[in-house]
């Protein structure tokens, strides 16, 4: 085997000019998506941004997400400008006969589709999923929704607030005795975006050495669920049913936030050498003489009491002071942080984990980068395309189907398909 890395900084890796030359582990594999909104539009981003070759095909109107805001720039919705990058865009009306039949020639040409309709609105369309598998025997199937292709309520309607509210997330989160909270972010759309863009990564990998295709079934009820592996384990196995608790852990003792002299940190004493250290810098040395306090199960039985003695000593140091502290021996612990402090974090900075892309009409548009960094493409994140126009591409890939400009002219002309 070729040494492609080299001796990096730092202990990393720099890729060698054979590496950065290589493909992205996804060229070569075409992505057709008919998904709107943000979950499995993250999907087929993620594939994107591992080099699949992403048409997203929109309705005439394009992508609800299109109007999903303020905040606009120039027009362009924020929220889709944020989860649309590196793919092509075409606007079919797969309602109408040709453009039905449009989008069955363009997942001849597929190796993966990605679909968030209800079961009944596929089937409507002519797109019932066993049907496309027995038409496309190769092809990747995705099929994203809030509860599932299958069960009492597949045909419900599913959105992040509901999933969120189902899974028993809400339950866990907030303050302790107040009312249960939603993360303020699109957590389960992301989820269940990253999750199904796994397994189809997965999928491909069989499809490529035996050419047997998948249906791929991916919830958000169930992406919710993941999040709450530990929590549904130990009450499964007879712990106290859990209760918004204010960010703290229902097993770790101390894993929570304090204040300090001018604003709250985190604090994770996660294993019992964080204990002696964090008790040791703070000036707490009896208790870890403590023998009862030797383990993670006896600090839990005298919480209150070492969270109430550690909150005495950070509350007289500044926030500054206290991380310093902490971090000089070891132990997990961070500001919260606002926004305005993250984007420029000099370790996001260092990582490029926010990206600009120059959209032809929206303008400088920052976003964040794929979560992950590839050796043999360590430029991959910055070399990003933003997100499409509203039909952009419908031309382009029209005629890699082989159709005549006339051909393409006349499916605008019927309005089965649209280009600017």
């Amino acid at each position: 085997m070729p040494d492609t890395y080299g001796a990096g900084v730092a202990g990393g890796f720099m890729p060698s000019e054979e590496a950065t030359s290589a493909a992205m582990p996804l060229s070569g594999v075409r992505v057709v998506d008919i998904s709107s909104s943000y979950a499995a539009p993250t999907t087929s981003m993620y594939l994107a941004d591992m080099g699949a070759d992403v048409v997203k095909v929109e309705p005439i109107r394009g992508d609800d997400a299109r109007g999903w805001g303020p905040p606009f720039l120039n027009g362009e919705a924020v929220w889709f400008l944020s989860v649309n990058r590196n793919k092509r865009s075409i606007c079919l009306d797969i309602t109408t006969p040709t453009g039905h039949a449009t989008l069955m020639k363009l997942l001849e040409s597929a190796d993966v589709f990605v679909e968030n309709m209800s079961p009944a609105k596929l089937a409507k369309h002519g797109l019932a999923l066993d049907t496309l598998a027995q038409r496309f025997p190769s092809l990747v199937i995705c099929a994203l929704s809030g509860y599932g292709l299958d069960g009492p309520d597949s045909a419900l309607p599913g959105y992040d607030l509901i999933a969120q509210a189902r899974s028993g997330l809400m339950s866990v989160t907030g303050p302790v005795g107040g009312t249960p909270q939603r993360v303020s972010t699109a957590l389960s759309d992301v989820a269940a975006g990253t999750i199904a863009a796994f397994a189809v990564s997965s999928a491909l990998v069989r499809q490529r050495t035996t050419g047997v295709g998948e249906i791929i079934d991916v919830s958000l009820l169930e992406s919710d669920l993941a999040f709450l592996s530990p929590r549904i384990a130990s009450y499964l196995a007879g712990e106290p049913e859990p209760r918004p608790s204010g960010g703290t852990d229902s097993v770790v003792a101390i894993y929570q936030s304090f204040d300090t002299a001018d604003r709250p940190i985190v604090v994770a004493v996660g294993n019992d050498r964080h204990w002696l250290s964090a008790c040791q810098v703070l000036g707490l040395e009896h208790l870890s003489m403590q023998s009862d306090l030797a383990t993670n199960a006896g600090r839990r039985d005298r919480r209150l009491e070492i969270v109430g003695l550690f909150q005495d000593v950070l509350s007289t140091v500044t926030a500054d002071d206290a991380l310093t502290m902490l971090q000089s021996v070891g132990v997990p612990c961070s500001r919260i942080q606002h926004l305005s402090e993250v984007v420029v974090d000099l370790q996001v900075v260092a990582r490029r984990g926010i990206v600009k892309q120059d959209h032809p009409v929206a303008g400088p548009f920052e976003s964040v980068a794929s979560p992950w960094k590839l050796a043999s493409d360590p430029l991959a994140r910055t070399n990003a395309t933003p997100a499409p126009l509203r039909g952009q591409h419908t031309r382009e890939v029209l005629a890699e189907l082989n159709l005549e400009n006339e051909q393409i002219d006349e499916l605008i002309r019927k309005g089965a398909a649209w280009a600017p």
